[in-house]
């Protein structure tokens, strides 16, 4: 919280442009880079799309999500790490073993699965995405094998095997002592009463579904640029700020996704944020199968050759930070925003907790 608090503000430092034609002067402040921070994103957000697109494969791509019951939802908010790894873990397993059965695909496929823990009312909703080619490798790995038209896999068998999956894992995660609980949830510490807990859930069908395939690789990372660097709300859903509340737009999804603004105070809203702070260092966007980061691209040159299609070649990045975001985002850092023609100089720096007015000072 303190680092968004303090992003692009004089608590961090940063640096005086000025115009080498109309002599306008601007202030840019610097930057936390916590992953968390809404406005620390684009450049990494633009960077990893841009990396993507270099990894699509020229198939119909499909969207499957994977949602735990509130019940496990409830474990996961005390045990974040350990849970959110249980399901990682329980989706990636689920959809490798159904699509390796020769009674659906039978093939090796390739995912990336991305964590949400949020609904559209900031509330604790801890889910997985899966963005999925349509198809994959025979067993010999000489042909592809591609899925039906619309149509990837069953989610009822889907759902059924990531529901035992889970559960297992969970199991096992309290017989070793890996699950802590506490206030209400304290007993559950005992395996045998964890079971009893999670044995009306164990008969439920859980929710699993897949949304109709993207329409082309421009949709794929169109969905994936909105998803993959954000955490809970972006900046463009505030609506306002009155000192004590904030209100912002979501949308409904039990009242055919209509669009309302909820206003909460201002300690309740910060609060609903926080709860989707991730564990320190825990990987929030993975990598499975044909997509896994080892060998990829020797996979995925494979299954180009085998499709025959044509190898997707990206510029090299440039080295200096303007050129890359201008590239990447399409927006000069260096034009005079005041006259237009000239160019913006760095004349100094100044370190942080200071101003641009006062020492002490770096000069460029």
């Amino acid at each position: 919280m303190r680092a968004i608090e303090t992003c692009r503000t004089a608590a961090l430092g940063g640096h005086v442009e000025q115009c080498d034609a109309c002599g306008h002067q601007r202030i840019a402040f610097n930057s936390c880079r916590n992953r968390h921070c809404p406005k620390c994103q684009s450049l990494a957000r633009a960077q990893w799309l841009e990396d993507r697109q270099a990894k699509l494969l020229p198939v119909e791509y499909f969207h499957v999500v994977f949602t735990v019951p509130q019940e496990i939802a409830a474990i996961a908010y005390q045990n974040k790490a350990v849970v959110y790894d249980i399901l990682f873990h329980a989706a990636a397993e689920t959809l490798r073993t159904i699509a390796a059965d020769p009674r659906h695909l039978g093939a090796s496929i390739g995912f990336i699965s991305i964590l949400h823990t949020w609904g559209q009312n900031l509330m604790h909703h801890p889910h997985l995405h899966c963005v999925v080619p349509g198809g994959g490798l025979a067993p010999d790995g000489q042909r592809w094998v591609a899925c039906r038209p619309g149509f990837f896999l069953p989610v009822r068998v889907l759902s059924r095997l990531f529901r035992r999956l889970f559960l297992e894992r969970l199991h096992q995660a309290s017989e070793e002592g890996a699950l802590r609980f506490f206030t209400s949830l304290a007993p559950l510490q005992e395996p045998a009463v964890l079971a009893t807990y999670l044995a009306p859930i164990a008969r439920t069908e859980w929710v699993v579904y897949s949304k109709p395939p993207f329409g082309g690789a421009h949709q794929v990372l169109e969905y994936l640029g909105r998803y993959t660097h954000r955490v809970a709300i972006s900046n463009n859903r505030l609506v306002e700020f009155t000192g004590r509340t904030v209100a912002f737009a979501w949308k409904d999804y039990r009242h055919e996704s209509r669009r309302k603004v909820m206003r909460l105070e201002a300690g309740e809203f910060v609060h609903r944020f926080l709860l989707h702070v991730l564990p320190t260092g825990f990987q929030r966007i993975r990598h499975y199968g044909l997509l896994a980061n080892r060998n990829r691209d020797a996979r995925l040159e494979h299954c180009r050759e085998l499709m025959a299609a044509p190898v997707v070649e990206l510029p090299a990045a440039p080295i200096g930070y303007q050129d890359r975001y201008q590239r990447l985002t399409g927006v000069s850092l260096r034009d005079c925003p005041h006259c237009g023609h000239g160019q913006m100089i760095l004349i100094e720096s100044f370190l942080p907790g200071t101003s641009a007015r006062g020492p002490p000072r770096v000069n460029a």
